[in-house]
């Protein structure tokens, strides 16, 4: 039989009250209160974990300037390979620093003409025979200071003589040459280009000659 919640005692009254409240409570707190300190639990691990990465990366921090200090240095050392062994033939430039330097030893660097070129793991070769005449000082002059390029230059198959017997340098042509020159020279110079970054070079004919070059 259903008893009236007015028929009650106070007591008993109050007991009702109290046990309802505290079912609310229970059913406030595993649906709402539980759920947003579950989210906040996770909040404050999150941060946590964001802080001790932030720690680890401040010990970083003094080491930064020694890092960029080490990255410009690899840089420069980077460019300079560079220069010593470019990243592209640049065929024409090569053959007008040979002949710069030629002008300025004091020799005519009469005839140059492309050989096949030879590739290897990390570089290709690309040889050219060349010829020229001059005093015999200035001729070594010429070949001090191929060996002072900044561009690796090897120099094989040097044959010498005496401008009257030029053939025995196993010269392509003869030319008139000048009262003050006294010697002949064939010879094989080397040049070299990383092909990382292959590119094809321009097919260069033998004999041909850069603007500029001999005569």
């Amino acid at each position: 039989m259903a008893t009236n919640f007015n028929e009650l005692s106070g007591l008993k009254q109050w007991g009702v009250v109290i046990l309802g409240g505290a079912v609310v409570t229970v059913a406030l707190y595993f649906t709402m209160f539980k759920s947003q300190s579950d989210k906040n639990d996770a909040a404050v691990k999150a941060v946590q974990i964001k802080v001790r990465e932030n720690n680890e990366l401040e010990s970083y921090r003094p080491k930064l300037k020694d890092m960029e200090r080490q990255l410009a240095n690899l840089k420069q050392q980077l460019d300079i390979e560079r220069r010593i062994v470019p990243d592209d033939p640049d065929v024409e430039a090569f053959i007008q620093s040979m002949d710069g330097e030629a002008q300025k030893a004091g020799v005519e660097l009469r005839r140059y003409a492309a050989k096949p070129s030879s590739q290897k793991e990390y570089y290709t070769a690309v040889p050219f025979d060349m010829e020229l005449d001059g005093p015999y000082y200035s001729m070594l002059n010429f070949f001090d200071r191929v060996g002072k390029l900044e561009r690796i230059v090897n120099i094989s198959d040097l044959v010498v003589a005496s401008t009257r017997k030029a053939s025995e340098a196993k010269l392509k042509h003869t030319y008139n040459y000048a009262p003050n020159e006294s010697v002949v020279a064939s010879f094989t110079a080397t040049t070299f280009y990383s092909h990382d970054t292959l590119t094809a070079a321009a097919p260069i004919a033998p004999g041909a000659k850069p603007a500029g070059l001999g005569k």
